[in-house]
């Protein structure tokens, strides 16, 4: 069974799969680059402009195309667990999806992935019970806790306490557990893992929303591909022990297959998230990708806490968001944004 039972293990996993993973005693970590486009709005004409420039440069400066493989299948990770107002912009899908449709994709080949129904039906992902109109026609919406994407064989495992929410996570476990009507305590630690993205796609493309958070510091790039990407999670919202995130993060089936974050500036929240609320959020006309989503959340976290300072607020304290941290020591990215490339597209 493939399973991530604890920081050790995986590091142990690791260095025996890929070769030495220390220098000077920490995990080495990929060169920190962040590409940026100005928007000239947030139309879909200009989100699509964006979005094929940044991917362009990419592929150039990588030589690596993001083209069709062995799967010919790619998967997007939308947002929209803080609800109505606050969830991945549609004209950044939509831009995503072209891009994709321009190398090779087929339609029914390019698919999203979200967490929880009510509030994908909310944000619009999923057609509305009184039109019946899908937002994106011919592209699967796969709803994690629908429990139909998670398999037994592929979890986190975590002596945390179990289930936060008990219905839907029960369900899930149950699926995950092979249809069991009950579940045992050892069943009731693990987070199952959401398979399309990884095993179904030749890569997938990660497309977070940013607000602060009351135990994880930065709701982003990383918390987007880990805990809004597995059964039984919420239960590590009720401790202040974020390494799951890092953790989960490290997965190297997951990381292999996750190619880019791309975030849009045209919304984010500094104080109050997750959950949305007008009056704490700043808005910038501009796209960020990078391939490192450690050095996104650092970037993102240093704006939040300007937006906080102007606002009279107390700032997210580097303790707040140990997780970046832990997730620079195993290898995920780099918190370093002083001396990270920041590298301007198209502006």
């Amino acid at each position: 069974m493939r399973s991530l039972l604890s920081l050790s293990a995986l590091l142990f996993a690791a260095a025996f799969a890929t070769g030495p993973l220390f220098a000077a005693n920490e995990v080495a970590t990929p060169a920190p680059t962040i590409w940026d486009h100005k928007l000239v709005d947030f139309s879909d004409a200009g989100y699509r402009y964006a979005v094929e420039q940044l991917l362009q440069e990419y592929e150039r400066s990588n030589h690596h195309p993001l083209v069709p493989g062995a799967k010919k299948k790619v998967g997007i990770k939308i947002y929209a667990d803080s609800g109505p107002g606050l969830a991945t912009p549609f004209g950044l899908v939509r831009a995503v999806i072209t891009a994709m449709e321009k190398r090779g994709f087929a339609k029914e080949n390019i698919f999203l992935v979200g967490l929880n129904p009510l509030r994908l039906r909310l944000t619009g992902f999923l057609p509305s019970y009184s039109t019946g109109i899908a937002p994106f026609p011919g592209h699967p919406v796969f709803v994690l806790e629908s429990g139909k994407f998670y398999d037994p064989v592929w979890f986190y495992d975590s002596p945390l306490p179990s289930r936060f929410d008990p219905v839907v996570n029960e369900q899930a476990a149950k699926k995950a557990a092979g249809g069991k009507s009950e579940t045992t305590v050892e069943e009731d630690r693990k987070s199952f893992l959401a398979t399309p993205l990884f095993l179904e796609a030749d890569f997938w493309i990660n497309l977070p929303v940013y607000t602060d958070h009351p135990v994880l510091g930065v709701n982003g790039a990383l918390v987007n591909a880990t805990l809004w990407n597995a059964s039984n999670t919420f239960r590590f919202f009720k401790s202040p022990a974020t390494a799951p995130v890092a953790e989960m993060a490290a997965i190297p089936e997951l990381r292999e297959s996750w190619a880019l974050s791309i975030v849009s500036l045209q919304l984010y929240q500094f104080i109050g998230g997750p959950y949305f609320n007008s009056l704490y959020t700043v808005s910038e006309p501009k796209v960020l990708m990078s391939s490192d989503p450690v050095l996104l959340d650092s970037l993102l976290l240093e704006k939040m806490n300007l937006a906080r300072k102007r606002t009279g607020f107390d700032p997210i304290t580097e303790d707040d968001a140990r997780m970046l941290e832990f997730a620079r020591q195993l290898g995920v990215g780099s918190t370093d944004t002083a001396h990270a490339q920041i590298q301007h597209v198209g502006n």
